[in-house]
């Protein structure tokens, strides 16, 4: 915007934008304490900031350097007049700017500069009026800092070529900021040379913004002589990696326009900056997009991971499968790691999953991925990932891990394993005081934010986590040995492919082994076999110990209450490390103090004990979750979840790709038993390889072509059309005739076919009601030795 020049005699004034007020298209001044950036035109990037400040060293006239301005003080340019009025203003606890500029008619040369305090003049709308209502029309209102400060520095050029103080207005008419904030101050926040070459050393070392801030932190000596803060190191960053891109960017986005031409359910979307340029970019393939209809219960996002040749963070989405496997739900890559940036990630995501969002959702401890998750995800259960905390406490107090050896011991000894939330603070305190650590900030920080990490305030919440002390599988080593430090943005997303590839190979093959290999049961307990022919291999693996751990606990009833029974469960000899468990034998409910059911969805071995001493032998339905069964994927897809995803036309083929597959390997067992099936099944296959074929040519339909005239094993005309010994008839029919008795005698096969599906699915259900009458006597069998036992034993 420009403004009309105001002539005074030979001289012209020019009035710099910001000296009018607060316009909304203008650069604002500086923000005071508040790190959001300007709303309004575009924020000068962080090199253009350093550009034109850093190349001018402060000049500060010898003697005193606390000296303040006075008029009459000289200076050898323009520059270091207002070098030293920044300086000067960095001492005593404000910003500056340029407000108001001379200049001559004659040759049009700068005769007159006023500096004047960020906090000069009141705002300004886009109308020209001071102090209206603007929040009805602004998304985000920013803070009101002007309150018309007439604090200045006015220096003219004299005959000399020296500049000279012609005005110096010393008061301010607001508070000043300490010494130990003013680097947050707009006019003293700068990305140093110095700073810009480690900030790229290790960003290319994949670091993220809050690490090499803390690496900062320690070079220079503490956050104030930084010169600049968290926002601005991400914003150089996000330049840095713009420029860095180059064509790579149109490749990435021609890539993904491909793959959703070839496959309507790949979904994908990039995020654009105001200068129109990629910021971020998210994708998700049909297999996520499923995989979330059955899994989608809780999900990890994990910003932690870079391994590319623009260090960009690559952001996967991820959930675990029912072999307790990772599983993809969508992954983006990461220009711009703003709250703003977040906000659209985590919005288009949920638009990708049909809008269902997770019960639970864990991210590493981030302050701006914390605030955008409230806003998207209300409702759902946030929690920082306490191993991305380990990891930081290693670094935030390592001279304490040299010091004390069993520092970190203690801790994940506190954290992982205190049963009650009165035990953690007992022992957190204790801790804190024993390495005297109380008054340590980072602490101080992880400790507010406890009921988020810390697993005792978490259990209420599914998190499908098998262990609480083991680290479940990385999803960093999902990709290992498929990208590394040169990759390029292009081959980086093929990599991932590759990579996907490997992982469900792995599902398959766990999936082959659930179906295809027996366990070895430990007991004979009805429940141990009902768990068998019902979990996956590894989730029955995880629930045969709980139950064979039931053998080392004992079980005590010590109250009853109309809603249960209560019972003191512990093992022999630690009866002072008891769990309580509440049953309710009408119901066939039970609630353990240790809630690993609700935490994992597995029950808990205090739990199983209290059914082996109340007699309950098989696993009651609604301790069956689906998502660990070896049928978590079969046929209607999680039912309520599933239902809007499955009426999209684009989600169809996959949907029906996954089930052709789980009803396939549901017959390999048969087939392979003994030479006959399998020829029979190979036979089979042919048959259904032949009718696929002829449907694929006629788009889908089984169509009855005209045999006249063609050689095809068929002889028509005067010789009869022979299959074996048996003879069709066919020999004195037209060509029309001859396809109206071929459709009769398909539409006769189609009913046989019907009512052997029947007669089939009656057969099946004769067996399931057989398999029912077995396990019933064999519960009556073992309810009969253990009466038998007892009265041995009387």
């Amino acid at each position: 915007m420009e403004f009309e020049p105001l002539s005074l005699g030979n001289d012209v004034i020019e009035f710099d934008m910001m000296g009018l007020g607060d316009i909304d298209h203008s650069v604002d001044h500086d923000d005071l304490l508040h790190d959001s950036p300007p709303t309004g035109i575009p924020t000068p990037s962080v090199s253009d900031v350093v550009g034109s400040a850093a190349i001018f060293e402060p000049y500060i006239p010898e003697g005193d350097t606390n000296l303040e301005p006075y008029e009459g003080m000289e200076f050898e340019s323009e520059e270091a007049s207002k070098a030293f009025y920044n300086s000067y203003a960095r001492r005593t606890g404000f910003s500056t700017r340029v407000s108001m500029s001379r200049r001559s008619r004659r040759d049009g040369a700068i005769i007159q500069r006023s500096f004047v305090c960020a906090r000069e003049g009141f705002r300004v709308d886009k109308h020209g009026k001071p102090g209206s209502d603007r929040e009805g029309r602004v998304k985000r209102p920013r803070p009101e800092t002007r309150v018309g400060c007439k604090a200045m520095l006015v220096v003219k050029i004299q005959d000399s070529g020296k500049w000279v103080v012609s005005a110096f207005v010393k008061e301010h008419n607001h508070e000043l900021v300490p010494l130990e904030r003013v680097h947050c101050l707009r006019s003293h926040r700068h990305v140093s040379g110095p700073a810009k070459s480690l900030i790229d050393t290790l960003q290319g070392a994949g670091i993220g913004p809050r690490g090499i801030m803390s690496a900062l932190v320690k070079e220079y000596g503490g956050i104030k002589n930084i010169g600049f803060t968290e926002r601005d190191c991400r914003n150089y960053m996000r330049s840095s990696r713009q420029r860095t891109l180059g064509g790579d960017t149109q490749l990435l986005l021609d890539y993904l326009k491909d793959k959703q031409a070839k496959d309507p359910a790949f979904f994908f979307a990039v995020q654009g900056d105001e200068d129109q340029c990629m910021s971020n970019v998210f994708w998700a393939d049909p297999k996520a997009r499923t995989d979330y209809t059955y899994f989608g219960d809780t999900v990890t996002f994990d910003t932690t991971y870079r391994s590319n040749r623009y260090r960009l963070p690559f952001a996967p989405f991820t959930g675990v499968n029912h072999h307790g496997q990772p599983v993809l739900f969508g992954c983006a890559l990461l220009i711009n790691e703003s709250e703003a940036s977040f906000l659209w990630l985590f919005k288009t995501w949920l638009i990708a999953m049909s809008g269902r969002p997770p019960l639970s959702f864990t991210t590493e401890h981030d302050r701006v991925i914390s605030l955008a998750i409230t806003q998207v995800f209300p409702d759902t259960r946030h929690r920082f990932c306490k191993w991305h905390i380990f990891k930081e406490c290693q670094e935030k107090l390592s001279y304490v891990h040299c010091e004390h050896s069993n520092f970190e011991a203690e801790l994940h000894k506190f954290v992982n394993l205190t049963e009650s939330v009165e035990e953690f603070e007992s022992c957190w305190l204790s801790l804190i005081d024993k390495y005297d650590l109380r008054e340590h900030q980072w602490l101080q920080l992880i400790y507010a934010d406890r009921r988020q990490w810390v697993p005792v305030y978490l259990r209420d919440t599914f998190f499908a986590e098998i262990s609480i002390t083991q680290r479940s599988d990385s999803m960093n080593s999902y990709f290992d040995g498929y990208v590394n430090a040169s990759t390029t943005l292009l081959l980086f997303v093929k990599q991932y492919e590759k990579a996907l590839e490997s992982r469900y190979e792995k599902e398959v093959k766990a999936d082959y082994d659930t179906i295809n290999t027996a366990p070895i049961l430990k007991t004979p307990s009805p429940m141990e076999k009902q768990a068998a022919g019902l979990y996956t291999r590894k989730m029955f693996m995880k629930f045969q110990e709980e139950l064979v751990e039931t053998l080392t606990f004992l079980a005590m009833k010590v109250e009853d209450e109309e809603a249960g029974s209560i019972y003191q469960v512990s093992k022999f000899g630690e009866s002072h490390k008891a769990y309580f468990v509440r049953f309710n034998v009408h119901e066939m409910k039970a609630f353990c103090s240790c809630q690993r059911f609700e935490f994992s969805g597995l029950l808990c071995a205090h739990i199983l004990t209290v059914f082996r001493v109340t007699n309950v032998l098989t696993l009651p339905p609604h301790y069956i979750l689906k998502r660990w069964t070896r049928n978590a994927k079969s046929g209607v897809i999680l039912e309520e979840r599933a239902s809007d995803l499955l009426n999209k036309s684009q989600e169809s083929l996959t949907v029906r790709y996954n089930n052709l597959r789980h009803e396939a390997l549901k017959y390999v067992d048969e087939g392979v038993k003994t030479v006959e099936i399998y020829n029979v099944s190979m036979d089979a296959l042919e048959e259904a390889a032949n009718r696929v074929s002829l449907a694929k040519k006629n788009d889908g339909r089984l169509a009855i072509v005209s045999r006249a005239g063609r050689d095809d094993g068929f002889h028509l005309g005067s010789r009869s059309n022979t299959f074996g010994d048996h003879k069709w008839g066919f020999e004195t029919l037209s060509a029309d005739e001859q396809d109206k008795k071929i459709q009769k005698l398909e539409r006769q096969l189609d009913r046989a076919q019907r009512k052997c599906e029947l007669y089939r699915a009656s057969l099946l259900s004769v067996l399931k009601d057989i398999e029912a009458q077995k396990l019933q006597l064999s519960v009556k069998v073992e309810n009969i030795k253990l009466g038998m036992k007892e009265s041995s034993i009387v």
